[in-house]
C-alpha cells in the first residue's frame, strides 16, 4: 500500500506524467525491499485503478487517458492533504462565477441555513491536458463566511483548493465526507458549460464536507457528460 501511495502522488504531482515509465517489478523490489511477488501486486493494483497500461515490448506506463478518470471526493480531499494539489497532473480549472447567491433548497438544508439566504457559489469548469472540458461543478458556503474567507467570492482559482482555503481563514475542518451519485437529463446551463447538444445525459456527483461536529464546509456538485470513468477504491479486508 506504501508503494501504491507513492505512486500515486507522483503521478497526481505530475513527478510521473502519461506516458512515463514505472519501475519494472524486480527493480521496485529492490528499490522497496520487498519481494518480486508484492512488487507485481502493486503494478496489478495500479491497473485496476486504471492508472497504468503494460505495453508489449515497452513496459508500463502511466495511462495517457488518466485525466479521463472521475475520481470520488475522498480521493480529491486526501490529494489536497497528500500533495497539496486538487487536479491530477495536466488537469487545469476556471472559476467562471463567484458570487453570493440565494440558497437553493437542497443547498440550505445541506448548509443548514434558511431557503434564500444568502450562501457563496463557485461554479468552477475542469479541463484536461488536451485543454478539453472535462467537467462543471459548483460549490456552495454558508454566506456568512465570506467576510473570513473572501476569497472564495473572487473568480481566481484557489490552488490549494476551496475548503483547504476555508480551514485556514476560519477553522473549520473537514474530518469526513459524503458522496452522492445519480444521472439525468443536463440543463442549458449544464449543456453551455460541457459543450453538449441537448438532450444530453449527464452524471451527476454530490459531495458534502462536514466538520467533527457534523456542520457542513462545503457542499459540492460536479456534472459529467464526456463518459469519464468513475473509479472508487474501498477497503474489503
Amino acid at each position: 500500500m506504501q508503494v501504491i501511495a507513492h505512486i500515486r502522488d507522483q503521478i497526481d504531482s505530475g513527478e510521473l506524467r502519461p506516458g512515463d515509465l514505472i519501475s519494472p517489478d524486480r527493480a521496485m523490489a529492490e528499490e522497496w525491499g520487498i519481494s518480486r511477488a508484492t512488487a507485481q501486486k502493486v503494478v496489478t493494483a495500479l491497473k485496476a485503478h486504471g492508472l497504468v497500461e503494460t505495453v508489449q515490448g515497452s513496459g508500463t506506463r502511466v495511462r495517457a487517458s488518466a485525466d479521463l478518470l472521475h475520481r470520488s471526493g475522498r480521493d480529491r480531499a486526501n490529494s489536497v492533504r497528500r500533495t497539496g494539489r486538487i487536479y491530477t497532473a495536466g488537469e487545469y480549472a476556471r472559476i467562471v462565477t463567484a458570487e453570493l447567491a440565494p440558497a437553493p433548497q437542497d443547498v440550505a438544508e445541506v448548509l443548514n441555513i434558511s431557503e434564500g439566504a444568502p450562501a457563496i457559489r463557485r461554479v468552477r469548469v475542469t479541463y484536461n491536458s488536451d485543454d478539453q472540458v472535462i467537467s462543471a461543478s459548483t460549490s456552495w458556503y454558508d454566506g456568512a463566511l465570506a467576510a473570513a474567507a473572501p476569497r472564495l467570492l473572487e473568480t481566481e482559482r484557489i490552488k490549494e483548493g476551496s475548503w483547504a482555503y476555508l480551514e485556514e481563514q476560519t477553522g473549520l475542518t473537514a474530518t469526513y465526507g459524503q458522496d452522492r451519485l445519480s444521472a439525468r437529463l443536463a440543463t442549458q446551463e449544464e449543456a453551455d458549460l460541457l459543450g453538449l447538444t441537448l438532450p444530453a445525459a449527464v452524471k451527476i456527483a454530490r459531495t458534502i464536507l462536514r466538520d467533527t461536529n457534523s456542520v457542513a464546509v462545503e457542499y459540492g456538485v460536479s456534472v459529467n457528460g464526456n463518459g469519464r470513468e468513475s473509479i472508487y477504491d474501498y477497503d474489503v479486508s
